[in-house]
């Protein structure tokens, strides 16, 4: 496997990209099978999650092609893809394809709602939680489906379509609103979503599918209205700026120090986390190209985080907020509240001299005035990137290893770094 070797104290300056945000540009792309026209999505991130779901569509018939590089184009500017469901040939998603990326389960609300019928495996385990699907199953029962589970798959069926209905969800899921949303644009009547996730991702896809001839009012607050239509037609539409990316570089700046500007970036976007990153100290200013992040190298204050749903700090920047405060000069503490182990960064930050203890589902971390390379391992996505924000900031040299975790969310990390002056490269694996 690959490994990505660091050598800190470096300051960051300079501009960098921001991508498109995989957590939206997968359910914009499972969305495509909701039409037998075609949908192209602009900004779309070359990741690994982004290229596993396109082999999981072609599996159902979805015809896939990328624009080829137009003038002004360089590596990191966002692709444009063309996704054509005008032939589904298999409404049944294996499990060895589902097992890879939990949000491929996401494609039976769009197959149930236009072809009647859908049998995907269930998405098995997650190393940062259980994540259950209920809310999905008890979602798409409440619009008529009939869903019974054997042999680790569910079984959906519409014969007559889906009808339109109340859902509420007893918990806020961003997944089973992506979910039931899509499937709604196409079932008979109306449907209301109570307690609906209001993630920016949320309204990107409500956007697309109202693009698309969906009747969709209130996405954003936690009651959406659905009013179902035949069929809907082709679309083109923009992937949102990366709020997880944008905010996870604005770390890696308040940890090392510097000055840099995230090109594309939307402060609207984590104003929450901002608003946190600035309590560290950090200065954050909006410009017109994107977001300016600043530290002149005076000390990093301490804050206490809770994490939270849409609009509150993100569980996805939780890792990367307690690797800057592994230097803050005090004792600060993050309680998350979304899942149940992601707290598997600990034992890695540890490795470079930090100082965390656990209670629950509550760190506190007392500020420590040097960090120290050391080889650590990756054990998910964003605590992966953590270790990268503090190697950045660490005496010596940092090998973070599994770095697969990274790419399936961080498109072309090490060079966007490497381009604001850090000393960070990828060894290949031998």
């Amino acid at each position: 496997m690959d490994k990505i070797r660091i050598v800190g104290g470096h300051q960051l300056n300079g501009s960098l990209p921001i991508s498109g945000a995989k957590n939206a540009a997968l359910p914009l792309m499972i969305a495509s099978l909701l039409s037998d026209e075609t949908l192209t999505l602009e900004n779309v991130p070359r990741l690994r999650d982004v290229a596993q779901l396109t082999h999981i569509l072609s599996n159902h018939g979805v015809d896939y092609s990328v624009n080829g590089k137009r003038a002004g184009e360089d590596a990191m500017t966002g692709q444009t893809v063309h996704l054509n469901a005008a032939n589904i040939v298999d409404t049944t998603a294996p499990y060895e394809l589902v097992s890879t990326m939990r949000a491929s389960f996401w494609v039976i609300g769009p197959l149930v709602a236009r072809m009647g019928q859908a049998r995907v495996s269930l998405p098995g385990g997650c190393a940062i939680g259980t994540r259950p699907v209920d809310f999905f199953i008890d979602g798409l029962r409440a619009l008529g489906a009939e869903i019974d589970i054997e042999g680790g798959y569910v079984n959906a069926r519409a014969t007559k379509g889906l009808v339109g209905n109340r859902v509420h969800f007893p918990k806020v899921s961003v997944g089973a609103t992506h979910v039931v949303m899509m499937a709604a644009a196409l079932a008979r009547g109306e449907t209301v979503i109570e307690n609906a996730a209001r993630e920016p991702e949320i309204v990107d896809l409500a956007q697309c599918l109202i693009g698309m001839g969906a009747k969709i009012e209130g996405a954003g607050t936690e009651t959406i209205h659905i009013q179902g239509v035949d069929r809907l037609s082709g679309f083109t539409h923009p992937v949102v700026p990366d709020r997880i990316e944008t905010g996870t570089y604005a770390m890696a700046v308040a940890m090392t120090g510097g000055d840099v500007t995230l090109e594309g970036a939307r402060a609207d976007l984590l104003e929450n986390a901002l608003e946190t990153l600035r309590g560290t100290g950090a200065e954050i200013t909006e410009t017109n190209t994107g977001i300016r992040v600043k530290r002149n190298g005076s000390g990093i204050a301490p804050v206490d985080v809770v994490t939270e749903p849409f609009p509150g700090f993100p569980t996805d920047l939780q890792a990367q907020f307690m690797a800057l405060m592994t230097r803050a000069k005090g004792t600060s503490r993050i309680t998350e509240t979304i899942f149940e182990n992601r707290f598997m960064h600990v034992q890695e930050l540890a490795r470079l001299g930090a100082d965390i203890h656990l209670d629950g589902q509550v760190a506190t971390i007392n500020g420590v005035e040097t960090l120290n390379g050391a080889p650590v391992m990756a054990t998910d996505l964003r605590a992966s990137v953590s270790l990268v924000i503090a190697g950045l900031a660490a005496k010596g040299e940092t090998t973070v290893n599994r770095v697969y975790h990274l790419d399936r969310g961080f498109e072309r990390l090490e060079e966007k770094l490497r381009r604001c002056g850090a000393e960070i490269e990828r060894i290949a694996a031998s």
